[in-house]
């Protein structure tokens, strides 16, 4: 079965219930739970390759891939309060989406994240409304009742294999005074401990795997990968079907009831824009002919700003040390015969939950930890297996970005501004962010295997100034872009809190650009949350 294959089970038609524009984290949700009813014809397009790649299910595979295959490529406009860099934006584009090639992580956030949601106008998305869905999701291998399942389709564990410079650093993190916590899902975010993740038996867990794979075999469930749609088709106020560019050409699939777009932040408003949906102004300096004027479409976009600091190690210990040849040899033949050793490693294995701001009533800073270095150019390269890195971010950022179209051409990448830094208080929380990162990094348990702090040439991180340009320098995309479609119950809401585009009758959306404001930690649980209540939204619509 080859990706360019026309149409996986080869239907006769064109015609489907349901055409879902996205094969990524949330595309795959939708495509499983909606081809469950027999008597409905789904479609699912995805614009990267199918998840074949065995690189793609072997947790420290990820960083193997080739960015050209599995990634769009995107990059910001010039960051004007981040000395004006034009910032790599990485985003999945493979059959999976993201959950195909990140991190794993596993964080829900907190439940004032969905209360806060219910606030901003999306009724019906508070947490106790959602809870039931995370449970849904989950077949937890440690963690049972009331706060997690164990029998949903994705596979939620602890590293099978953590790597000592992770447990000495969760022990720093103790004596820096934060609490251990084995689950930052449970009661309480706050403190330091190992991430659970999203795989089983060392393998990854990806929603391609948890939920389309048995799927797939369903007569009803159509999937064509390798195609790129390039707009919805509206007439006269209601979506019928969408265009998609392909190997053979130009072709169009007709959607009975409804086109629902999965294509994440950067992807979905840049395809309600270019059918016709979103600012009129924008719209018609474009030339593209207005089906609705939403001037909300690929506003409010929000992200997590990553920052890294680099250690040098003492010794070989970190993970790097697996490039070399004889090493990786070893690490693969363990991790083939019993699904142990470095290969089981998602790189992101430790991390905390901790305060910047105190008045705050849940955490607003999470550090990761990784023990290998960062691949970034910018810092002096150091030998294999010498460097380890912690990194941290804002969770909960005031700063606000924009989508926009560079032009018609649907192959051409949009206009993306995230805004970084916009809001001075996230300058602020940045820099004692840094203080604690670096602080753990100091403490007994990590100390004794550190050399040296390695930063990019010049960075001086003695002083406020030097903290601030430091940061304004080195500050990047943490890869969870949300909000540039957000559902509310207001005119100025993109989607209603039924997750379907105001002004256009049988279109949703369905992805992380729902999200109204971002969550408190990595983004994957909830937007498989969101594409689970999607599946019930459209289903119970229809019954």
């Amino acid at each position: 079965m080859r990706d360019s294959a026309p149409l996986i089970g080869r239907p006769d038609r064109s015609t489907f219930d349901y055409v879902i524009v996205g094969g990524g984290l949330a595309g795959c949700v939708l495509a499983a739970r909606l081809s469950t009813d027999a008597s409905m014809r789904v479609l699912l397009l995805e614009a990267g390759p199918a998840d074949r790649n065995p690189y793609i299910h072997i947790p420290a595979g990820a960083s193997r891939l080739s960015e050209s295959t599995y990634q769009w490529g995107l990059h910001s406009v010039p960051q004007r309060h981040c000395q004006d860099r034009v910032l790599p934006l990485a985003q999945a584009r493979v059959i999976g989406g993201g959950s195909s090639i990140n991190a794993q992580i596993y964080i829900r956030g907190v439940p004032s994240d969905y209360d806060h949601w219910q606030q901003l106008g999306a009724k019906g998305w508070s947490a106790d409304d959602v809870r039931d869905y995370f449970i849904r999701i989950e077949a937890n291998q440690r963690i049972g009742a009331p706060l997690h399942g164990v029998a949903g389709p994705v596979s939620v564990t602890d590293l099978p294999d953590p790597h000592p410079l992770s447990l000495a650093w969760v022990d720093a993190g103790r004596q820096f005074g934060l609490p251990h916590n084995p689950d930052f899902n449970g009661p309480d975010q706050y403190g330091v401990g190992l991430y659970q993740v999203t795989g089983r038996k060392g393998r990854r867990s990806s929603t391609a795997v948890a939920y389309l794979r048995a799927a797939r075999r369903r007569p009803n469930l159509f999937v064509r990968s390798r195609v790129t749609v390039s707009r919805v088709h509206v007439d006269h106020g209601r979506a019928t079907g969408v265009e998609v560019i392909g190997r053979s050409g130009v072709r169009r699939y007709r959607a009975t009831r409804e086109v629902i777009v999965c294509a994440g932040a950067y992807g979905s408003p840049k395809l309600l824009m270019l059918s016709g949906i979103g600012p009129a102004d924008h719209l018609r300096e474009l030339g593209i002919q207005v089906q609705h004027d939403n001037p909300a479409v690929g506003q409010n976009l929000q992200d997590h700003g990553d920052l890294d600091v680099v250690y040098q190690l003492r010794s070989s210990l970190g993970l790097d040390r697996y490039q070399s040849p004889p090493l990786a040899a070893l690490a693969a033949a363990r991790y083939l015969t019993v699904r142990r050793g470095p290969l089981t490693s998602n790189g992101v294995e430790a991390g905390a939950f901790t305060y910047a701001d105190h008045t705050e009533h849940t955490p607003d800073l999470q550090f990761h930890f990784i023990p290998a270095g960062t691949i970034d150019a910018r810092f002096a390269r150091l030998p294999r297996g010498q460097a380890c890195t912690f990194n941290t971010y804002v969770m909960r950022p005031r700063s606000r970005g924009s989508v926009r179209l560079a032009g018609t051409d649907p192959l051409r990448p949009p206009v993306i501004d995230p805004n970084f830094l916009s809001d001075e208080a996230d300058l602020e929380l940045a820099i004692e962010s840094l203080r604690q990162g670096r602080s753990i990094m100091a403490e007994p348990a990590m100390a004794r295997f550190i050399a040296a702090e390695r930063l990019p040439d010049g960075e001086d991180l003695s002083t406020r100034d030097g903290r601030i340009g430091f940061i304004r320098r080195n500050i990047r995309t943490a890869c969870h872009p949300v909000g540039t479609c957000a559902m509310g119950v207001s005119a100025d809401a993109v989607v209603d809190p039924e997750l379907r585009v105001q002004g256009i009758a049988n279109l949703r959306v369905a992805d992380s650009s729902v999200m109204p404001a971002l969550i408190s930690g990595n983004t994957q649980a909830p937007t498989t949350m969101i594409a689970e209540r999607a599946a019930d939204l459209v289903l119970e619509r229809n019954r």
